[in-house]
């Protein structure tokens, strides 16, 4: 099979001895959005820049459609840029932002006027075709930036976060203006975000990186719910993470003795007996449930044993939104959210104690390190 995007091995060290990118392998099919998701410094513009071939490659091989391309430059390779701040020229018109590229590479007028054209109407930018952009609102340069690099035709659109610098509502309209578009239009998006929300809502499949490497490739459901590595469940969404020790594996749930008991969650990776875990429970999961006489036994015969006893610090309510502070056994703090159906106002008192459970399949054992 030929794929879109195909790194395999690449990596880059710079001259200092510097390692930005190491060992990276990922091949992406036609029509796929992929995003690179990690913290600042994690190596993930590095590797987009590689992919445009802004940056040079120290190992490995990239391919494109089949084709090697470490030693092609930028402008001979089937890709097209998106950067966080557009770099759109100020004094040129909407239209002439967009047809630059085709102007460049000599295309005839009367075609790339047509090009153009096409492009203005599938991103509703004819209104303002005329007007400059630095007269124009983040949305709409937002958008123009999408058609200069979407007219040429590329096979993959790059993308270095450029949604950074919209507002959050306008962020959350150009979000689903933007899947939309690459789904209708077929083409391989690589996306570079810092933004959970962003890479859960628009990929197909999520890379995570951490200091030049790659955690966890998955779809976005998968990552979320069933993390590899202790980095991916620290920062992909709200989880509680207990150390311990596996002390029985049974099918494809693991039991870890805990300093709060023993707990289970549904096995991912290779773990024995006796072997050093860690349990990832995310916070949509927990039931809280107000302790009482007979209510441990109760409460850990419909949730697989999984009960954890906790007071009660603070509850407060935002929007739809109910926030439960805990302290668990220990003094180690947890917080909690979910809609207010499940943590309704005034039901969790502060000091009170309250019972924390959840079901083995929504938790998850990985391997400590």
């Amino acid at each position: 099979m030929i794929y879109d995007l195909e790194l395999i091995k690449v990596g880059k060290v710079y001259d200092n001895g510097t390692t930005a990118v190491a060992d990276f392998d990922l091949m992406v099919r036609k029509g796929e959005f992929i995003a690179f998701l990690g913290p600042s410094g994690c190596g993930k513009t590095t590797t987009l820049r590689m992919i445009a071939g802004f940056e040079s490659i120290s190992r490995g091989d990239m391919m494109i459609r089949g084709v090697r391309v470490n030693d092609t430059p930028p402008e001979r390779r089937p890709t097209a840029m998106i950067f966080q701040n557009y770099a759109l020229f100020p004094h040129m018109t909407v239209r002439r932002n967009v047809g630059y590229g085709l102007e460049v590479k000599g295309m005839a007028k009367r075609e790339r006027d047509e090009k153009v054209a096409r492009m203005l109407a599938t991103l509703d930018l004819e209104d303002i075709a005329d007007k400059r952009p630095d007269r124009l609102s983040g949305g709409q340069r937002q958008r123009i930036a999408l058609a200069r690099g979407l007219v040429t035709e590329p096979d993959i659109l790059l993308l270095d976060e450029p949604l950074g610098a919209l507002d959050a509502n306008l962020r959350k309209a150009i979000q689903n203006e933007l899947k939309l578009l690459q789904r209708n239009l077929g083409v391989t998006f690589v996306f570079v975000t810092h933004a959970q929300s962003e890479a859960l809502a628009l990929s197909d499949r999520i890379v995570v990186m951490n200091k030049g490497r790659v955690e966890q490739i998955s779809p976005p459901h998968q990552l979320y719910t069933r993390p590899n590595t202790p980095f991916v469940a620290n920062f992909i969404g709200r989880n509680t993470i207990v150390d311990g020790v596996v002390r029985a594996v049974n099918g494809e749930v693991a039991s870890v003795e805990t300093a709060l008991g023993l707990l289970s969650g549904a096995l991912n990776g290779t773990l024995a007996p006796g072997a050093n875990a860690r349990v990832v429970i995310p916070a949509e999961a927990i039931e809280v449930v107000a302790d009482g006489p007979g209510q441990a036994a109760a409460v850990g015969a419909r949730s697989d044993g999984n009960v954890v006893t906790a007071t009660v610090q603070r509850s407060d309510v935002v929007g739809h939104i109910s926030h439960l502070s805990v302290t668990l056994p220990g003094g180690r703090p947890l917080a909690l959210e979910a809609h207010v159906d499940k943590y309704p106002p005034g039901a969790f008192l502060p000091r009170n104690p309250v019972l924390l459970a959840w079901q083995a399949a929504e938790a998850t054992v990985i391997p400590a390190a």
